[in-house]
């Protein structure tokens, strides 16, 4: 059976910092990687920095801004940051906390005129995904991070985005970064502006997401977003102390902050962000440790998309585990054997995904998780959602359609989706997956209890999973 990997896993084991030789090593190891990805995900262009102790040790720019014209991608080019929005948010939010114009234990309704929320829900909540469900108990990444834009506007008595450039856009002379308002804006700056791609086979034009939110539409390239970055360190924006309650989980297992993913991998922290829209996507990963940051833009949305990161892992993108293992993993002398594991279920995963375009993957997929299983078979100690989201997404109409019937990682699915389940019952996505699964078998009133959790569950905005769940239960009645 041949082992499918996209990129070499070469690490220096010493546990001492990077030599002359070995930081060469390490940059020529990660432009190969970049190179494959790109070529592997269809990105047009990809702009990328790594940054160790306040100095770029990697610059590098791949491909185009804008194939039509054969613009290459370059230092002045500008990327949709999409989400990474978010970052800039938390950070005013942050800076009015300091400043005692904004109690974060405010109910949000104070600040809302419509599509109000339950009365127990506080900014604090909305600032870390954990306004749905149990109020501060559980991670579910929501659109309603949006309704932080007027509580930055009322308690600044300004405009979000002008509150953004006075704040940090301004002091920080990050000159290159702007709105995406309307088609103006992206005239304005037509010159730098990296061109929208969509991959559905062939690489098309694609569309342009305007409005700017506490969510989203910032435009920015990798020397501004590096700006940024050092000043989160330097305290040029908020203070240490505020800036260690900013990169902390209001629970200790849960994956995000105030604004912002937090993570332990091995016992060493990540600080990181995603943007994802229909045509761009972008990384921010610092290693607070390691004095060390990646910055990633790309012009299609396949630097995200693949690897859901909307779980809160940041370990399922191929783009991140390539920076951990080439700059990260051989000063800090961690363990190889679960980087290994994490890079295959993460290939697997993008496999999964690459599967509709191209039938091969999907047995590449199932190739990867059979080594997975085999070589680690302590599966649940390492299973989360989206593991169980790759087992059933081999599980699709389309999966059937081309190979026939699969019950192959069954027990596992039920297995994980039990696992998991147990420790967040209402898991809307756990409970999708698992109604996926039962209604496949068969098992009508099985599938029926995990939809009708979802359709019961209180605190919960309307997303795809529940229109999932009312379209299946009206067919099921």
């Amino acid at each position: 059976m041949k082992t499918i990997f996209l990129c070499t896993l070469t690490l220096a084991l010493s546990g001492l910092p990077l030599s002359t030789k070995a930081q060469e090593n390490a940059n020529q190891q990660f432009t190969e990687d970049l190179a494959q990805l790109k070529e592997y995900f269809h990105i047009p262009g990809i702009a990328a920095l790594v940054e160790k102790e306040g100095k770029i040790i990697y610059e590098e720019y791949f491909g185009f801004a804008n194939i039509e014209d054969s613009i290459k991608v370059n230092k002045n080019t500008s990327f949709p940051i999409a989400s990474l929005t978010k970052i800039f948010s938390g950070v005013l939010l942050m800076k009015l906390k300091e400043q005692g114009k904004l109690s974060l234990d405010t109910p949000i309704n104070e600040f809302l005129t419509q599509s109000k929320l339950g009365d127990s829900v506080l900014v604090k909540h909305i600032l870390t995904h954990t306004s749905q469900g149990n109020l501060g108990e559980n991670f579910y990444y929501s659109y309603r991070f949006g309704a932080l834009t007027p509580v930055i506007e009322k308690a600044s008595e300004n405009k979000f985005h002008e509150m953004v450039s006075s704040e940090i856009l301004t002091p920080l002379k990050m000159d290159d970064s702007w709105f995406l308002n309307d088609s103006v804006d992206v005239k304005k700056h037509d010159a730098t502006f990296a061109k929208p791609y969509l991959f559905d086979g062939e690489t098309k034009s694609g569309p342009i997401e305007y409005g700017v939110s506490t969510s989203s539409g910032l435009v920015s390239t990798a020397h501004d977003l590096l700006k940024f970055s050092r000043a989160l360190d330097d305290q040029s924006l908020i203070s240490d102390t505020t800036r260690d309650f900013m990169l902390s989980a209001p629970k200790e297992d849960l994956p995000y902050g105030h604004g912002v993913f937090v993570q332990s991998l091995d016992g060493i922290q990540l600080i990181w962000g995603y943007g994802q829209y229909d045509s761009y996507s972008s990384l921010f990963l610092k290693v607070p440790a390691k004095n060390s940051t990646l910055i990633l833009l790309a012009n299609n949305n396949f630097m995200s998309d693949p690897a859901r990161l909307i779980y809160g892992d940041v370990t399922s993108s191929l783009f991140a585990l390539s920076y951990l293992q080439n700059y990260i993993y051989g000063e800090a002398n961690l363990p190889i054997s679960r980087l290994n594991r994490k890079k295959m279920l993460a290939q697997a995963l993008a496999s999964s995904f690459m599967g509709r375009f191209d039938d091969m993957e999907w047995e590449k997929s199932i190739e990867l998780l059979d080594i997975v299983f085999e070589t680690y078979p302590n599966y649940l100690e390492y299973a989360h959602l989206n593991l169980l989201h790759n087992l059933m997404f081999l599980k699709t109409v389309a999966f059937h359609k081309r190979f026939g019937e699969f019950n192959t990682f069954d027990d596992k699915i039920e297995a994980i989706g039990a696992r998991l389940l147990k420790n967040d019952p209402k898991n809307p996505y756990t409970n999708v997956y698992m109604g996926d699964f039962y209604d496949g078998k068969g098992e009508i009133e099985k599938a029926r209890i995990h939809f009708q959790t979802i359709v019961d569950a209180k605190n919960f905005s309307t997303f795809w999973y529940t229109s999932v769940a009312k379209e299946w239960l009206e067919e099921n009645k």
